[in-house]
This record gives structure tokens, sequence and C-alpha cells, in this order.
């Protein structure tokens, strides 16, 4: 294999420069590539890309525009959480063979809500060596912009689909004296804020959605007003990753927002369970929230 690796051509191109990718070590290699803007790259993750023997990753059109954009042209095979039985044990065999695997993500840091963990547990079990190659992340881009604490976080992945189940969830998580960043999908976004803003109380929190692409936001308020805007506005589009400060960090709730929040909930249930609802979130007296819902319904705004 090393004659046949010496003997292949193999480069990629910036900026209209062919460059060199000399061929590398066996190893299992862990390239974390564009979040979204392919210009996040590193000079190393295409070095890594274009000299490996085998570029595994989730799905193979996706990093196929990564690959072309910069004229890497190298083995493909798939290795996702559906065939990580049978493609593992075959990448672990072309290392031991002595060959070179470049793992990639679809987007962001290999192992990041993804198995990539079972395959690097199988090379380092086998003792064979796992290389890091850092790059974007998802989770550090919406951290850093979000505006909330960075010295001590927790990154939790997807909440349950199941709303029982969500809220035992962050039950666990609410004493975590650190912000946590969570994945949400964004048809899920409103009524898991209004979970969140009930089981942690109305804590900062910062939506961060499509990041570092065209349409970049990150919206930041309260966990009860976050809620209430995307329950108003609708889904949002693109991938969706939600911070929320630490325990202690709440922040009282404008008149507005609770107004929102009533129409909101008061549009799903009965007006006592939505004003009930809502003090759990807010904070505010149950009673003083359900006369305030009353008064919405008679001005016509309520649900």
């Amino acid at each position: 294999m090393n004659e046949r690796k010496a003997a292949e051509r193999r480069h990629y191109v910036v900026a209209g420069v062919e460059v060199a990718a000399p061929p590398l070590e066996p190893a299992l290699y862990l390239v974390a590539t564009p979040i979204g803007n392919l210009s996040d790259i590193t000079l190393r993750a295409l070095q890594v890309l274009a000299g490996a023997d085998i570029v595994a990753c989730e799905d193979t059109r996706v990093t196929r525009v990564l690959l072309d954009r910069y004229g890497i042209s190298r083995r493909m095979a798939a290795y996702h959480e559906h065939n990580a039985g049978e493609a593992g044990p075959r990448l672990l065999a072309a290392i031991e063979a002595g060959g070179s695997v470049a793992l990639a993500s679809d987007a962001g840091t290999p192992l990041i809500s993804d198995p990539g963990f079972r395959l690097v547990e199988r090379v380092q079990d086998a003792g064979l060596k796992v290389v890091p190659i850092p790059g974007p992340s998802a989770v550090l881009a919406a951290l850093t912009a979000s505006g909330l604490p960075t010295d001590a976080f927790m990154f939790a992945g997807f909440l349950p689909v199941k709303a029982g189940q969500r809220e035992s969830r962050l039950q666990e998580l609410s004493g975590v004296p650190a912000t946590l960043i969570l994945f949400e999908s964004p048809r899920r976004l409103a009524s898991s804020l209004a979970t969140m803003a009930k089981v942690l109380g109305d804590r900062p929190a910062a939506v961060a959605r499509e990041m570092t692409k065209a349409f970049e936001e990150v919206r930041r308020d309260g966990l009860a007003a976050l809620a209430a805007h995307y329950a108003e506005a609708g889904a949002p589009k693109g991938e969706v990753v939600v911070c929320i400060g630490p325990p202690g960090e709440a922040q009282p709730t404008d008149a507005a927002t609770v107004d929102r929040l009533l129409i909101s909930l008061s549009r799903e249930m009965p007006a006592a369970k939505a004003a009930g609802e809502a003090a759990r979130m807010t904070g505010e007296k149950k009673s003083d929230l359900y006369q305030r819902l009353l008064a919405l319904k008679d001005e016509g705004r309520g649900g």
C-alpha cells in the first residue's frame, strides 16, 4: 500500500493554486468541516482530506460539494448511525492495513451528535492512532455569539421529542452551574422554549440559527420572550442552536412579552391552564395572569 500511496498524485486547490498533499501515516483523522460557509475550512483539514486514502462521511453527496470546491478527488465511504455496525470494521481494517481514514461530519466537528465515537473507540482499542483536526463547531459559534457566560458550559445535544421526557431531561439539567447549549428542530422550537421557561425559569437565552450562512441570526432575550416570539412568528428556517444562561440568571419579563405569552398559550389550552403555565414560566401570580388574559380576550386579542 505504501508504494501505491507514494505513486498517487494528491492535491487540493486554494485560490487557483494547486498544493500537493503528502500521503498520511496510518491513523483515523477527525476532520472538522464548515457548518455553512465553505471558506471556514482550515488548511490542515484540506491537506488531510486530500492526503487520506479514504474520506468517511455521513453523506457522500454533502462532503463531495466541499471536496469539489477545493479540487480534491479521493475515495469516499459512507459512515453514519444506520451503517456504523458494518462500515466501522471496514474502516478499522483499512487503518490496520496501513491506510489513513479521514472522518468528516456533514458540518462541524465529528462526534458531536453523530456516531463517530464508536469508530474512535474501535481504533483506540486496536492500539491505533487517532488524530483530531480541529475547526468549525456550531456549538462554540453559537456560544461565543450568545452574550452568555462562557467560563463554564454544557452541550446537551437534542432534547427528547415527547413532552414528558423533555421536561424530565430539563429537570435533570436545571441545576447545572453552567450555560446550557442545545440543538433543536425549528418546528419544535417554540414549544421547547416554552418548556424550558417552565422548568428552568425565565433565564436569559439566545437562539442562533443559520450560523456562518447568508441569513445568520442570533436572537437574545429571556426564555419566555423567545417562546412567545417563535410561537407568533412560526418555525424559523435553518438549523438552530439554543444557549441558556446558568441558574440564578433569571430576568424580569416585561408586560408586552407576558401578553404575547398568554395569547400564545390560550390558543392551545383553556384560559385557567394558560394562566397557570404562564405563571410557572414567568414567576408571576396565576390569578393576576388569569385576569389579564380575560382582559385581552375582551379586547379581542386573546385566543
